[in-house]
């Protein structure tokens, strides 16, 4: 092997691993903050969906607690809790 190679071999590679660094300072870290912002974004957006998702979970148990309080009732007191219920607001 040629003597001059070796240390133009090194001068090349160390040249190299600089662009690659400014390179990776330059794209890769503006790209991986870009996705930690999006990963951010999305897990508020999944977690006010989790919020609306119970909301309306608590809204429909409240009916269908009304509902079995309605069929387990007497029949004679039937009609008039439905007629009472007609007349309530839902929230």
């Amino acid at each position: 092997m040629d003597p001059i190679l070796i240390p133009l071999t090194s001068i090349i590679m160390g040249i190299s691993l600089g662009i690659i660094a400014v390179v990776g300072k330059i794209y890769v870290r503006p790209w991986i903050e870009f996705k930690r912002e999006q990963l951010k974004l999305q897990s508020e957006m999944a977690a006010e969906k989790t919020a609306q998702y119970a909301a309306k979970t608590d809204y429909l148990e409240k009916r269908v607690q009304v509902l079995e309080r309605l069929v387990t009732d007497k029949a004679s007191s039937l009609a008039n809790e439905i007629e009472d219920l007609r007349d309530k607001p839902l929230n």
